[in-house]
């Protein structure tokens, strides 16, 4: 058999972008370490016909294996191995193994990767990412810099900051999309992303207020805000206006505070666009229910203390007649109870709580402010938390955290 023409040196040469559509086609990868579990996922995306040689993986490439993502050969490479394929990825830390590898590569023809020597390659693997349904790759020579260029010109896309944002990438329409619970890094990928595109953005009062001062000129702000006993849009007002815009050509962005379905009403809006006929997006944002007490050092649940937590609305009392909320069930769970909008039925609320079985020395949390740069919070009890609550003239919005889980972590948090 004739040797195989060695491969021209790399130096100086500018190598040529291509995007391989691998679905369906067999590819093989020589090596089961941490080079090849980072690799795997974006060959199983594409689709390839993956086969993994490697007498050992790490449990993380097993797992792919084991769920079908791939066929592992449980042995060392053999001299063949490589027939049919279409692309092969070499990642093992012997450089006889790699070097054999791109011998037979170099027969066959096949494009072949190798983590150990990009000069001794034949394909180089780009540092790539995705933003909605675009695949960024980058390729320099030096993994560091393409990374670094990669995660630059990716995070710019996400956040709106590119000029490629510029083009129409959204029809008429309406997102509904989950600010999280202040501070505006909290917001969801998704979400940012989805606000950049806006044409008309309805902000809540509780929706990240610094996401709105980095929206463009031409994008035009609604308040949406309810004040508690002051200034507030109607629900039926906000229903409208999403529908009056998104009906007149524009990507409409609702922008709320939290999760559009944790008593953020996102599902009358919902209702009301697709009633209308209108395409609606549903973003998902982080709650405040379980990211406010965390900020303050309150996990919600812990092991061995408790097995549930109940996220509860105290915009109306138990003595309301409107009140949906079985108190007497609460008081009894012995899991932890996380009040949102309750900061002024609080001393029903708890008097209720420990008539009905809740011990009146019962750890209480009230976090002010969560997440941003006024967070503040404050300890009681549920049988002093309302008289805590006036002394230190908490206002919303605060969520109040009940239970033993008040306490877990407090020696981390007050040392």
């Amino acid at each position: 058999m004739t040797a195989p023409t060695p491969h021209p040196s790399t130096e100086g040469r500018t190598p040529y972008p291509v995007g391989l559509l691998l679905a369906g086609r067999r590819v093989v990868v020589v090596g089961g370490g941490q080079v090849a579990q980072r690799r795997l996922p974006a060959l199983i995306a594409s689709g390839a016909e993956l086969h993994l040689i490697s007498p050992v993986t790490t449990p993380a490439v097993q797992a792919m294996a084991d769920t079908g993502e791939l066929t592992w050969h449980a042995r060392p490479y053999r001299d063949g191995d490589l027939t049919g394929a279409w692309y092969v990825l070499v990642a093992t830390d012997d450089q006889a193994v790699n070097t054999a590898v791109s011998a037979e590569a170099e027969r066959e023809r096949v494009f072949c990767s190798r983590s150990d020597d990009a000069a001794a390659a034949t394909a180089w693997t780009p540092a790539s990412g995705r933003d909605a349904g675009a695949t960024v790759a980058v390729l320099t020579g030096d993994p560091r810099h393409s990374a670094a260029l990669r995660d630059t010109i990716v995070d710019g896309l996400r956040d709106g900051s590119l000029a490629a944002r510029q083009y129409r990438a959204h029809g008429a329409g309406v997102a509904l999309v989950g600010g999280g619970p202040g501070d505006p890094d909290l917001i969801t990928v998704r979400g940012r992303r989805l606000l950049a595109d806006a044409d008309v953005v309805v902000a809540d009062r509780l929706a990240p207020r610094e996401l709105l001062a980095e929206l463009p000129e031409h994008v035009e702000v609604i308040d949406a805000s309810k004040i508690p006993y002051g200034r507030f849009m109607a629900q039926e007002a906000i229903n409208r206006t999403l529908v009056e815009h998104a009906k007149a050509g524009k990507f409409v962005v609702r922008l709320k505070g939290g999760d559009p379905y944790v008593f953020g009403r996102g599902g009358e809006e919902l209702l009301a666009c697709v009633e209308a006929g209108l395409p609606v997006t549903v973003v998902p944002g982080i709650s405040s229910s379980i990211s406010v007490p965390a900020a303050a050092g309150v996990p919600v649940t812990h092991r061995g203390m408790t097995h549930e937590f109940t996220v509860i609305s105290g915009h109306v009392g138990p003595d309301d007649e409107r009140s949906l909320t079985n108190w007497e069930a609460a008081a009894k769970m012995s899991g932890t109870l996380v009040l949102l909008m309750a900061v002024d039925k609080i001393g029903a609320i708890a008097a209720r709580l420990v008539e009905y079985g809740r011990p009146a020395d019962t750890p209480v949390a009230v976090v002010q402010e969560g997440t941003t740069a006024a967070q503040r919070r404050v300890d009681a009890t549920l049988g002093t938390v309302a008289a805590v609550v006036e002394a230190e003239g908490v206002k919303p919005p605060a969520v109040i955290v009940v239970g033993d889980v008040v306490n877990v972590l407090a020696a981390a948090f007050r040392p």
